[in-house]
């Protein structure tokens, strides 16, 4: 046979084309194979069909590869008054002493240590005085504090949150607040006293001692008369509330900003 420009085709080379062609069809079936049988028919019509595909054709690794685990994280948790002082004294009928504000600073903080690290983060518990305050580097940095064991008024209770006026980064310790703010009052349902934020809180000592490029905030998680039930008894709920705040800003989630307070003397 001749072909029509008049030069020979060889069988040979004629059966090879159909066998490439063959095989070349024989490979794209078993690729459409391997697909659908990998997607169900509820993944298939799901809205992430394109990372299943991804997840499918992504290299895995090899059964005895070496896997270098990413750098952890550090965060910085200071216990409100812990090896300095007891804070706000609570007393009960007969004048003695029951609580301590700095008791109820230390389990709180130790909690949100145990949650933060069992999603690896490295940790750092700190005193109020802590050495290693100075200088200190980390993503965040939160210390925690509670408010009066006293009766004020009927609207004391709540919770307080502030960062440093004088911080390099005003955004970021913006929304660091903004997310302790939103994520404790949705866990806690507790009110935030945004008037009552003093001096004592925005020029908390640690502000000035840290590293400059450390975010920090520092934290009232209640009053100890009227909240004292949530914060004793339900402390659990109460560090789950600064735990996600501080998820919140580090996984940079959607939260709403918070206003500037005005400050009480």
């Amino acid at each position: 046979m001749e072909s029509t420009k008049g030069h020979p085709v060889s069988k040979p080379a004629a059966k090879t084309r159909r066998v490439n062609a063959f095989a070349t069809t024989l490979s794209v079936a078993i690729l459409l194979a391997t697909l659908f049988t990998a997607w169900t028919p509820n993944s298939l019509f799901a809205s992430n069909l394109q990372d299943q595909l991804n997840l499918i054709l992504t290299p895995q690794a090899a059964p005895n590869a070496v896997i270098t685990p990413l750098p952890q994280l550090r965060i910085g948790i200071v216990a409100g008054h812990n090896g300095n002082d007891s804070g706000a004294v609570c007393t009960d009928e007969n004048g003695q002493v029951d609580l301590t504000e700095a008791d109820v600073n230390l389990e709180i903080a130790n909690l949100v240590k145990e949650s933060l690290v069992a999603q690896g983060f490295q940790v750092d518990l700190l005193n109020e005085f802590d050495t290693r305050l100075n200088g200190y580097r980390a993503v965040a940095l939160v210390s925690i504090h509670n408010d009066s064991c006293e009766y004020i008024n009927d609207q004391a209770t709540g919770f307080k949150v502030a960062s440093s006026l004088e911080t390099r980064d005003v955004n970021r310790a913006q929304r660091l607040t903004a997310c302790l703010v939103d994520r404790y009052q949705r866990i806690t349902a507790l009110t935030f006293h945004a008037s009552s934020i003093t001096r004592d809180m925005t020029e908390y000592h640690a502000f000035s001692e840290i590293d400059p490029n450390t975010i920090t905030a520092i934290i009232e998680t209640g009053f100890l008369n009227l909240d004292r039930e949530i914060l004793t008894h339900e402390t659990n709920r109460v560090a789950e509330g600064v735990t996600q705040g501080i998820m919140c800003f580090i996984n940079n989630e959607s939260v709403q900003p918070t206003p500037i307070p005005t400050l009480v003397p």
